[in-house]
């Protein structure tokens, strides 16, 4: 996987599938292709014994013809080779059904807070929050994914995600469905841009992607400090209680984020196109969908509150 990328791929074993077996020692006190004394080597059959997975003479194997005609074996050859699948790898349509699983669990939490009264919604979506977040370091952190805690992950998010956009879209009516059709729009255009290889994750992106985010996460960690202690009375903290040219500075910070949830789904294109070509196992298909539905769900998050900011400055 693309090393300094998403952190969701960085430190497992994709490579496991790879990896060849290793090699028999041999016995205590014989060199290297030697017996002990006393001892058949391995593969070898004892006296008087036929050779494993070997009839006597003139008796077929168990179950099986005692020769092949020449349009079987015509047959045989004709097949094809085993693919990815075939050999338990990772491949681009098992990332696609795991994110697919992945995100109906999200619309099944956000359908609940969306339908529920407004005081149990508002209460599940703190419960989706808190525990979304907790099983996000669980999974990242994570040598072998987990089906159960990833879906269970996407699950909490749907809660979140539906009572915020109940929120929001009680105050600002629409605003829900604009952001489900720009944050599909951002992916579309995303994914196209990295299928036609005019956007990728360089080195020198990468470097200016770490200082964007790490400067991102301070400013809102003091923006939620703010909030809480209840030195910013507005809603959205700093994002409009500052105005830079008649402009609230939650716009210029919206964008900025969108802009790094974007190119954190370019690092997780880039991340996955590496493990399958890689031979990674398919287990590890899980972690793709878990680090797309991360990006995807910050992305829905700072699209609505952008939408929400600009119709709040109306």
């Amino acid at each position: 996987m693309a090393l300094g990328g998403n952190p969701i791929f960085n430190g497992k074993n994709f490579r496991g599938a790879t990896q060849a077996p290793p090699v028999p020692q041999a016995p205590y006190g014989a060199q290297y292709g030697q017996s002990a004394y006393g001892q058949q080597q391995y593969g070898q059959p004892a006296y008087g014994q036929q050779p494993y997975g070997q009839e006597p003479y003139g008796q077929a194997p168990y179950g099986q013809p005692q020769s092949m005609t020449d349009e079987q074996l015509r047959q045989m050859y004709a097949q094809p080779s085993a693919g990815p699948a075939d050999t338990g790898r990772m491949t681009f349509d098992d990332v696609i059904m795991k994110t697919a699983a992945c995100l109906g669990a999200v619309l099944v939490g956000a359908a609940i807070t969306l339908t529920v009264g407004l005081p149990l919604a508002s209460m599940l979506m703190i419960v989706g929050a808190l525990g979304g977040f907790v099983l996000a370091m669980v999974n990242t952190f994570k040598k072998q994914p987990s089906p159960a805690l990833i879906l269970a992950y996407a699950a909490l998010e749907g809660l979140f995600l539906g009572g915020l956009t109940r929120i929001l879209d009680t105050q600002f009516p629409g605003v829900g469905l604009q952001a489900v059709i720009g944050t599909l729009s951002v992916f579309a255009v995303t994914l196209v841009l990295f299928k036609s290889g005019k956007v990728r994750a360089t080195p020198r992106a990468m470097r200016f992607f770490m200082i964007a985010i790490i400067g991102y996460a301070v400013f809102s960690l003091i923006n939620l400090v703010l909030v809480w202690t209840g030195a910013v009375q507005e809603p959205f903290g700093l994002r409009t209680s500052v105005v830079i040219f008649g402009i609230p500075l939650g716009v210029f910070i919206g964008l900025l984020a969108i802009g790094l949830a974007a190119f954190s789904l370019i690092m997780d294109f880039t991340s996955i196109e590496a493990g399958v070509r890689s031979g990674a196992p398919q287990r590890f298909s899980w972690t793709a969908a878990f680090g797309l539905t991360v990006t995807l769900v910050w992305l829905y998050v700072e699209i609505i509150r952008l939408l929400a900011i600009l119709r709040g400055d109306d």
